[in-house]
């Protein structure tokens, strides 16, 4: 099998540091990498559709709660501060892509909703989306993207936990 640049990288650890286990730095490098790569190809797909990867998360979010939204809900979901939220709502609704509903017990407090342009616009990106990852994904058969999904998992489940 042809070698990646972790390879090349291990390789030269093991020359100077052959006393030193450095197989972690296989499974972390690679997670690293594949990361910006996948950033990359996402962030371009989501821009043939005039969007930044916050503005899709937002929209697709908003479409699959498939209910209006407070601007908390939204940023705790998306791990953003409140004032980013706020920024990123005001963009969307002078856009068109969403409204803001002004509560009825509450005169401070609203929620968010897709307008018919919005839905529209998240609906045709998720499906570009979706085949744009299966194109990354390409590469591996479905038995080891299923296998690769499954690891990847059970890696998460305690990191996530202690994310919090």
């Amino acid at each position: 099998m042809k070698q990646d640049h972790v390879d090349k990288v291990l390789a030269q650890w093991q020359a100077c540091r052959p006393e030193l286990d450095c197989s972690p730095m296989g499974v972390i490098g690679r997670l690293s990498r594949a990361s910006r790569i996948v950033d990359k190809q996402l962030l371009r797909a989501f821009k043939l559709h005039d969007l930044s990867a916050i503005e899709f998360d937002i929209l697709a979010t908003l479409r699959r709660s498939r209910e209006a939204l407070t601007p908390t809900e939204l940023y705790q979901t998306l791990m953003l501060s409140s004032g980013a939220m706020s920024t990123r709502i005001d963009a969307l609704v002078k856009r068109g892509f969403i409204d803001r509903i002004a509560s009825a017990e509450d005169r401070r407090s609203c929620s968010v909703t897709l307008t018919d342009a919005g839905k529209a616009l998240i609906d045709q990106a998720v499906a570009d989306h979706v085949e744009n990852e299966r194109k990354i994904l390409d590469p591996l058969t479905a038995d080891e993207q299923e296998a690769l999904a499954g690891l990847l998992r059970k890696w998460l489940l305690p990191h996530e936990d202690s994310d919090s």
